[in-house]
C-alpha cells in the first residue's frame, strides 16, 4: 500500500486520482486550500507557501496539481493568477519533498503548451520548446521542482494535453453546446489538439507514482487528431451534428489571449509513456467516443 499526497485534490483531476487510488487500497492525503476538516486532509496556503512538512511524514509520492484553470478570459491580472498559482505551490511542494528525503517522488502538472504552436511536427519529450506566454510560464512550471530533483528524488513532469470527459475538463464550456448540436470546429479546424481521456490521465499519473519514469513526460493520446475530428467524434458520442464553425475573432472577444492556444497546433507523441510500458484505455478517437457514450448513458 502507497501513501500518496495531492495537492489539487478537488479539481476534476485530483478528484477522479484520489477516487482510483483510494479504489486499489492505497492512503491519499488531500493537500486542501483551508483547515483541514476530514481525516484524510491537510490545510495549506500554497499562497503564502506555507506547509507544516511535518504533516506529509511517512509519504512514498506527493502528486502537484495545483494551478488556476486556463479555459478562461485571459486578462492581465489572470495571467498573474495563471503563474502565481503553479509556481509557488510547486517550489513549496519540490522543498518539501527534498525534506521530507529523496525516497519521495514528485509527480508535478505540466502541460503541452510547452511546446507552443508547431504544426503537424511530432513534438517528443526531446523537442525544443516554443516561444511565449505558455511555453516560457510551463518551463519556470518545470523548473520549480528543481529542489526536488537537486535533492534526490526522483521528478515526473506530466505535459498533459487536453483532458477529456463529458463531465467537465477542458471541454467543460463547450459540452452544453454539443449537447444542443451547436458546436463545430473551433477556429481552422485542421489544427492538431493532444488529448487524453480522463481515465487515461488518471492511469497515467498512477503509472508515474508506481514506476522509475523521470523527466518530462508527455501525457495524450498517440493518435493524431484534428480539432474538427475530435469536436465531431465528441458530437458522435450523444448523437448531435457538428456542423457549427466557431471563428477565431470571435474565440479572441471572449477568451482574450487563450484563444491563441485553441487554435494552436500541437502534435503530441507519449514516446516516454508508451515506452515505459503504460497502455492506453482510449488509444483512438474510436475508443474515446465509444467510452464518452458510456459516460452519457
Amino acid at each position: 500500500m502507497t501513501t500518496i499526497a495531492i495537492s489539487g485534490a478537488s479539481g476534476l483531476v485530483g478528484t477522479a486520482l484520489a477516487e482510483h487510488l483510494r479504489a486499489r487500497g492505497d492512503t491519499v492525503i488531500r493537500l486542501m486550500r483551508r483547515c483541514a476538516v476530514q481525516p484524510d486532509e491537510v490545510g495549506w496556503d500554497p499562497g503564502r507557501a506555507e506547509l507544516n512538512v511535518s504533516s506529509l511524514e511517512g509519504v512514498d509520492a506527493i502528486v502537484n496539481l495545483s494551478g488556476a484553470p486556463i479555459g478562461r478570459r485571459w486578462t492581465a491580472a489572470y495571467r498573474r493568477e495563471i503563474v502565481e498559482s503553479r509556481l509557488g505551490p510547486t517550489r513549496t511542494l519540490a522543498r518539501a519533498a527534498a525534506e521530507l528525503g529523496s525516497q519521495v517522488t514528485l509527480v508535478n502538472a505540466s502541460a503541452v503548451g510547452v511546446y507552443g504552436d508547431r504544426g503537424r511536427e511530432p513534438l517528443t519529450e526531446d523537442s525544443e520548446p516554443g516561444e511565449g506566454f505558455v511555453p516560457e510560464l510551463v518551463l519556470d512550471w518545470e523548473a520549480a521542482t528543481r529542489d526536488a530533483s537537486d535533492a534526490g528524488n526522483r521528478v515526473a513532469l506530466a505535459r498533459t494535453g487536453l483532458v477529456i470527459t463529458g463531465r467537465g475538463g477542458a471541454l467543460g464550456q463547450l459540452m452544453p453546446l454539443v449537447r444542443l448540436g451547436l458546436a463545430g470546429p473551433i477556429g481552422p479546424g485542421t489544427q492538431v489538439w493532444p488529448w487524453i481521456s480522463l481515465a487515461d490521465e488518471v492511469g497515467a499519473l498512477t503509472w508515474l507514482v508506481d514506476n522509475p519514469v523521470a523527466g518530462p513526460v508527455n501525457l495524450s493520446s498517440p493518435a493524431t487528431t484534428t480539432n474538427a475530428q475530435l469536436i465531431a467524434a465528441i458530437a458522435r458520442a450523444v448523437n448531435r451534428p457538428a456542423r457549427l464553425r466557431v471563428p477565431t475573432w470571435a474565440l479572441r472577444l471572449v477568451l482574450g489571449g487563450f484563444a491563441d492556444e485553441m487554435v494552436a497546433s500541437q502534435n503530441e507523441i507519449p514516446g516516454v509513456l508508451v515506452a515505459s510500458g503504460y497502455t492506453f484505455s482510449h488509444p483512438t478517437v474510436e475508443a474515446l467516443t465509444s467510452w464518452l457514450a458510456t459516460e452519457e448513458a
